[in-house]
């Protein structure tokens, strides 16, 4: 059995049913473990009923120790704080044999297994941005990232998860400060540091919108096969980072930095905006006044001036800006 762990508040309710689903999809055989970071999201998520998971409230997840940390941290600080404690929480208190911690905005378009199989007898698994040269952030934010990362309750899994939980406690801020950053930077290391430490090598791993550009992708059956040169495997999971709601039934897809070809667009963030708008039917069945995502993201960027206004009002989408109806 595959064994997940994941922590979310409200605001990424849907993205983390999403999320879920597609793992409830993909998968034969799972436990999935939510830390529900406030009564709404709990509540939600109990009346649901979801098959093969545990959630879990944050009274019950909190140590002294996160407690004491929480006192300086943002609300998105204190999440990748207790990343590495959720990991350390799950396989302590449900006995696992492993667990790993998947973010929120993934999505799922095959089995994960193949990834974790991967590691062999290697007791960790990280899992690198691989930057497209123009987005190169390793200095900043990390070789790795924490997106996907698996850990096995062997001593050399639970030596490099202590070590990393103890570390975030100790720091874990939102700013570049002697080498650290979040709780990504710490991993930078891992492969001298520690023992029995994988870098996973499948290209179906890890597609986000900071490296998409090196692939290409093309649907073949039920999956979407990503290759890179003369590679090519089927496409794991993909990282939904900075997707934003926006006013007026509008999505941003991610951060206008990004670039986004229709391939992509089609392939991969149509199913996404599709399965965000499953799991909303889901949560208003049970609660028509939850809201289930961020404060709304305002259209500014599309206002700066009228060319992009127009291409919008006619199109219907502009850059990474799409009325959700694109996708329906």
């Amino acid at each position: 059995m595959q064994n997940f762990c994941t922590l979310f508040n409200s605001a990424y309710l849907s993205r983390g049913l999403a999320m879920y689903y597609s793992l409830l999809e993909q998968c034969n055989d799972f436990q999935l473990f939510i830390i529900a970071f406030d009564d709404h999201c709990y509540d939600t998520l109990l009346g649901l009923n979801l098959r093969h998971v545990t959630v879990i409230s944050l009274e019950e997840f909190e140590s002294d120790e996160l407690l004491s940390a929480k006192k300086d941290r943002t609300a998105g600080e204190y999440c990748w704080t207790c990343t590495s404690s959720a990991i350390w929480y799950c396989i302590h208190t449900y006995q696992l044999d492993h667990c790993t911690y998947v973010d929120a905005d993934l999505l799922f378009f095959s089995n994960p297994k193949a990834l974790t199989d991967e590691m062999g007898e290697k007791s960790v698994l990280i899992t690198e941005h691989r930057y497209s040269p123009q987005h190169d952030q390793s200095a900043l934010s990390g070789v790795y990232c924490v997106q996907f990362i698996t850990f096995k309750n062997t001593p050399q899994g639970l030596a490099a998860l202590d070590w990393w939980r103890k570390a975030c406690l100790d720091w874990c801020y939102r700013r570049f400060e002697d080498g650290k950053f979040g709780d990504q930077k710490y991993l930078d290391d891992w492969t001298t540091r520690f023992e029995g430490v994988h870098v996973l090598q499948h290209l179906g791993g890890g597609v986000a919108p900071w490296n998409n550009t090196q692939y290409s992708f093309k649907a073949q059956g039920a999956e979407i096969m990503v290759s890179h040169g003369a590679r090519q495997q089927a496409l794991v999971f993909y990282h939904f980072h900075d997707f934003r709601y926006c006013i007026r039934q509008v999505f941003r897809l991610t951060d206008e930095q990004y670039t986004l070809s229709q391939e992509v667009i089609h392939l991969i963030y149509k199913p996404y905006a599709q399965a965000l708008a499953h799991a909303e039917k889901h949560i208003r069945r049970l609660n028509q006044s939850i809201v289930f995502h961020e404060p709304l993201h305002s259209l500014s960027w599309v206002k700066t001036n009228w060319g992009r206004q127009a291409n919008f009002l006619l199109k219907g989408s502009y850059k990474n800006y799409y009325k959700q109806t694109k996708f329906y």
